[in-house]
């Protein structure tokens, strides 16, 4: 999926800062930045379309950005900025609401159509890390004058639908490249459906959700479930039906987009740890003993299954791999 990085090092260092402010101008909102390390800013970003909305991962040294009312009136379009610090300290200020966010296990909203400021600090000698998205107002179903609360609030981003709204965010920001560019408008939907239920949990009003959003966060969270139980012998579309209270005919309906099937599903990230488990010669555990891990204690019916999915038979993929690795 086609992605616009940025890594200033490629500069003099005089002109570093002065590229990243522009920058930030162009790619997010017009704000006054100020830092400590003008002499030397060494920081790095990677803009990623998709449809709607866009993903940027930052990483910076410490620094200030202030967005006064004459900044606000000169920008395009209205538009919901989340802010997700992965490292560092944040300290946001919004509509006099000031938070400090804990990195990597909250999130907020700003609204880059009013004044704010946001301050962060890098840990140390390191550089600090975030995630934003840019999400046009009239993206999130949710009424504005509730929205308006949780300006600058911080979110829990470790738990619930926030946790795995996350998950979707890093897992596309750690590797673009594993996505196709017909993907991205797909992606950016699954995102704004994921915040969307976030904040209307955070809220407590879930139930004026469009049920195109209840169905993303509800198959976003079975997904989670099943990545989390796949050791067990019990992982079954039943059982998973089951924990998410729902009857196995609507979990079936809930995949038919998707173009698979629970079961296959289940089947299908079992032989991905199975690969995993045998591609690493650390571990040198028998191949019956993985297939049996993963639920696959038939050792013929594992074989057939592994070789269909990856073109060679389990003891075959380990050979190759052990010998790689000489």
């Amino acid at each position: 999926m086609p992605n616009l990085v940025v890594d200033t090092t490629v500069l003099p260092p005089a002109d570093r800062f002065a590229f990243w402010h522009a920058l930030v101008a162009q790619e997010t909102a017009p704000a006054h930045i100020s830092s400590g390390h003008l002499d030397n800013f060494v920081a790095y970003a990677q803009a990623i379309d998709l449809g709607r909305i866009r993903m940027t991962s930052l990483r910076y040294p410490s620094l200030d950005s202030i967005r006064p009312t004459n900044l606000v009136r000169r920008a395009e379009g209205d538009v919901y900025q989340l802010a997700l610090p992965l490292t560092g300290r944040s300290t946001l200020i919004q509509d006099r609401t000031e938070s400090a966010l804990e990195a990597s296990n909250q999130f907020t909203l700003l609204d880059t159509a009013r004044p704010h400021v946001a301050r962060h600090r890098a840990d140390g000698p390191d550089l600090a890390t975030t995630i934003t998205v840019q999400i046009p107002h009239a993206a999130l179903p949710l009424a504005p004058d509730r929205l308006r609360r949780l300006l600058a609030t911080p979110i829990p981003s470790h738990l619930g639908v926030g946790g795995l709204m996350v998950n979707h965010l890093r897992s596309i920001a750690a590797h673009p490249e594993q996505f196709e560019p017909a993907q991205a408008e797909i992606l950016g939907t699954v995102a704004v459906d994921l915040l969307t239920a976030a904040l209307a949990q955070f809220l407590d009003v879930e139930d004026t959700l469009s049920p195109e959003a209840r169905n993303t966060a509800l198959r976003a969270r079975v997904v989670d479930f099943i990545d989390r139980h796949l050791d067990s012998d019990e992982l079954s579309p039943s059982s998973v039906a089951a924990v998410h209270h729902i009857s196995l005919r609507s979990l079936h309906r809930l995949f038919e987009a998707e173009a698979t099937t629970v079961a296959a599903l289940i089947r299908a990230k079992r032989l991905e740890r199975c690969r995993r488990d045998l591609g690493n010669p650390l571990l040198r555990q028998p191949v019956q003993a993985v297939g049996a891990r993963w639920g696959f204690p038939d050792g013929a019916h594992f074989s057939r299954l592994f070789r269909a999915r990856y073109g060679c038979s389990p003891q075959e993929y380990q050979a190759a791999a052990a010998h790689r690795k000489r």
